[in-house]
């Protein structure tokens, strides 16, 4: 995991998987030093992270005062439960569909949740946190939001894309690769992680993508994807184009076995393909 800052009051905590085939994929989560501060998702639920040691480095956790979850899939809700022991004043900004989906495995406490739609706002002392559905998604919950003080648009999962190096993806910034190379890594993310975007009517999805234009921000921090800087206008034109892609194909049944030898003594891992 790598934390640093992005803009002048909002740090990011970087961590990415490899996923054989796809390249690294980042799995931020960040830091808002708010009046009220705000932590913006709590990172992957495998058992080596300690999520709460890592907003330790960049504020008292019994400082937080919000934990916006943006939706509550496994790789956005690892330290959430710890979190909310650290952060005793703190509340969970969700959905009720968020909050409805947590209880199938672990349900958050109910006094500790708060329901926010998109279209509305949350009011985190010193600014307003402006909350959307984002173009591109894979879960029914999902909220972003827009940071009118800074700027700044937390996107969840719109915009993400595969690096090439696990540096690249903790440590790096979306405009480290070629222009060409982001638009190839963004629209395979938005073929993988939101297949929908292939049947739904092209001229409807480009109308969500509207909004976000005109919101024009500075700065995206996106889930899956290192800081993006002044890029807002380059991604949504990738996006825009995400309906006319190649939909992905996952390794099938024979490319899993041919994956598999290769880690059998004496091989070397394979690329799915």
């Amino acid at each position: 995991m790598d934390t640093h800052k992005v803009g002048s009051d909002t740090t990011v905590i970087a961590d990415s998987l490899e996923i054989p085939g796809i390249g690294h994929i980042p799995v931020n989560a960040y830091v808002v030093t708010a009046r009220e501060p705000v932590v913006v998702d709590t990172g992957l639920s495998v058992s080596d992270r300690d999520f709460v040691a890592a907003v330790r480095e960049v504020i008292d956790p019994a400082d937080v005062r919000w934990i916006w979850l943006t939706h509550p899939d496994r790789d956005h809700t690892g330290g959430i439960f710890d979190l909310l022991v650290a952060a005793p004043e703190a509340r969970v900004v969700t959905t009720f569909i968020g909050a409805g989906i947590m209880t199938t495995e672990r349900p958050l406490p109910m006094d500790r949740v708060y329901f926010l739609n998109p279209g509305q706002s949350l009011d985190a002392g010193d600014r307003m946190l402006r909350a959307f559905r984002p173009p591109l998604f894979d879960n029914p919950a999902t909220v972003g939001f827009y940071d009118d003080r800074t700027r700044i648009c937390f996107s969840s999962d719109c915009f993400g894309g595969p690096m090439p190096t696990a540096e690249l993806a903790e440590s790096g910034h979306a405009n480290d690769l070629k222009p060409e190379e982001l638009r190839g890594a963004q629209l395979l993310w938005a073929t993988l992680d939101s297949p929908w975007v292939h049947v739904v009517d092209p001229a409807k999805y480009r109308a969500t993508i509207q909004p976000l234009r005109a919101m024009n921000p500075e700065i995206v921090l996106c889930t899956h994807l290192p800081p993006a800087v002044r890029m807002t206008s380059q991604m949504i034109d990738t996006i825009t184009t995400a309906p006319d892609s190649d939909p992905f194909v996952g390794p099938d049944q024979a490319a899993l076995e041919e994956m598999l030898k290769s880690f059998e003594p004496g091989g070397t891992p394979a690329a799915a393909t």
